[in-house]
């Protein structure tokens, strides 16, 4: 196996060099790799040496520009940056320029542990005198209501940057890591220590909202007024339910709504380009976010608007550009990662499975024994064996047609992966697996919103991303196997399992001998 080895230049002052197995058959797998080794949190794009040009830096355009077994990689960073002089010199072109358009205010991932911010003079030496005491004689310290009140206004400000709606688990967490700092804030009569501090930053967390929607925070005002009939609220809260980190972004600094949607028609008119500037698309797209958020979850237009409106949301890089800027993560190499992590032990669950379940896995498995496969032909397996094994229904949601057959056969389809073969394949059901399918699609609102995908698995990444695009409910045939994907593969609120979902999680982590 021949290693491909970079020599990758992040600034003057901080030049890297990494080992691969192979050479990433992508420019987007180059920078996931990239991007994850290096902790790379903004946009990018890639310069090379080119050997024709005695090693000049050019834009990398293409995987395939790049020497087979060596090459010399620059970062160009898509981050804001400030200019203290004003520049005489000219501009760069697009596909070059370091842009300069701000960046939209972001939140942050809820830390794994919240760390306490540090409070007012006045109060860290109050704390501190009463953790002396409490270290010395045990003596817990009544604190004054004017000290408790900045208190949790401080911590309700710390908690407001991470989530507007924490939910239980994560005020209890800020509980307790508030009496872990401050021993002497802990409650004798309590069982925990800190029930009387959760219920306290529990009202704190609502009073503050109040104050940042009167404050004109757009993603708390839009829970604003919602009676509809005195003394009935309405049900129909907008917030993020799956653990979406910006949920609902304010604008810019400097933009308002009119120059946004002049930022986002230079961008539909780029894309009808037949040599479109993919930094010019990366720029638009995360300039114009917040506009977009706003639009998708306040008005929840029909797909085929979304798709003339904002057609480059139905790319590949900018799903997953659009998926990191809203939950912070990198989902194709999440997914992928997990579910190659994961399939060896599925594997193993679904050859256990007896009754229908087990006969319809089998079914699965052998069309697996009797060929050869490969990763792609493993997680495609994983990805039909999920939703029978969790009881899911999806016989709607995976379709195989002709390829000549015509999309307009398929307007009944409201969510799903059509896998198109070519016609002397017989037509076989839904579970079946396909290894010389002609090519994958997804479909929304029965309309195909992406087309000629490579595979399946491929098709279902993207098909996860685009539901939190265009803030759509995960299709009810499918709702435990999207729910898996959210919470166990990538991570997003684990810790809320159905049964179903965390008995296969017990199973997955179980020794290798498990009892079924």
């Amino acid at each position: 196996m021949e290693h491909f080895t970079v020599r990758f230049i992040i600034n003057e002052q901080n030049i890297r060099k990494i080992s691969l197995d192979k050479k990433p058959d992508t420019l987007e797998e180059l920078k996931i790799i990239l991007r994850d080794k290096f902790n790379l949190e903004h946009g990018f794009n890639l310069m090379y040496e080119d050997p024709e040009f005695n090693n000049a830096l050019c834009n990398l355009d293409d995987i395939a520009d790049l020497p087979a077994r060596r090459a010399t990689l620059k970062l160009i960073s898509l981050l804001p940056v400030a200019s203290s002089t004003p520049s005489s010199t000219p501009s760069l072109s697009d596909d070059t320029e370091i842009l300069s358009s701000p960046a939209p205010t972001r939140r942050e991932k809820w830390p794994e542990f919240f760390d306490i911010p540090n409070f007012s003079a006045d109060v860290e030496y109050r704390l501190r005198q009463a953790n002396l005491a409490f270290r010395r004689d045990k003596i817990h310290t009544n604190i004054t209501r004017d000290m408790k009140h900045k208190i949790l206004e401080k911590l309700a400000e710390q908690m407001y940057k991470f989530d507007a709606y924490p939910d239980e688990e994560r005020i209890h967490s800020v509980a307790l890591a508030l009496i872990s700092k401050y021993p002497c804030l802990t409650e004798p009569g309590s069982p925990n220590g800190c029930s009387g501090w959760k219920h306290s930053l529990k009202f704190k967390m609502g009073n503050y909202r109040t104050k940042m929607r009167r404050a004109g925070c757009v993603d708390v005002c839009i829970n604003g007024g919602k009676q509809r009939v005195p003394g009935i609220p309405s049900k129909c809260f907008r917030r993020p339910k799956r653990f979406e980190v910006n949920y609902l972004p304010g604008l810019p600094d400097g933009q308002n709504e009119n120059s946004l949607e002049a930022e986002r028609k230079v961008l539909v008119e780029e894309m009808r380009k037949k040599n479109r500037s993919a930094t010019a698309i990366a720029s638009k797209m995360e300039q114009t976010f917040p506009l977009r958020r706003r639009e998708i979850v306040e008005t929840a237009p029909p797909v085929q608007t979304v798709m003339e409106r904002w057609p480059a949301l139905f790319t590949e890089k900018q799903v997953y550009a659009e998926f990191n800027r809203i939950a912070t993560t990198h989902l194709r190499s999440d997914f992928f990662d997990a579910l190659d992590r994961y399939t060896p032990r599925l594997i193993t669950v679904f050859k256990s499975k007896r009754g229908n379940v087990g006969q319809t896995l089998t079914e699965l498995l052998k069309k697996i024994n009797d060929g050869k496969p490969d990763v792609t032909a493993m997680r495609s397996l994983v990805l039909k064996g999920l939703p029978v094994l969790l009881g899911d229904e999806p016989d709607d949601f995976y379709k195989t047609c002709f390829d000549s057959e015509n999309e307009e056969a398929f307007t009944q389809m409201s969510v799903g992966v059509l896998t198109s073969i070519r016609e002397d394949t017989p037509q076989c059901s839904p579970n079946q697996l396909h290894f010389d399918a002609a090519s994958t699609a997804i479909v929304i609102e029965g309309r195909i919103v992406m087309r000629d995908l490579l595979n399946l698995p491929q098709a279902l990444c993207l098909l996860f991303g685009l539901l939190y695009s265009l803030h759509l409910e995960y299709p009810k045939s499918m709702k435990n196997t999207f729910s898996f994907i959210q919470k166990v593969m990538l991570g997003l609120g684990e810790n809320k399992l159905s049964p179903k979902l965390q008995t296969l999680k017990n199973l997955l982590l179980w020794p290798p001998d498990l009892q079924m």
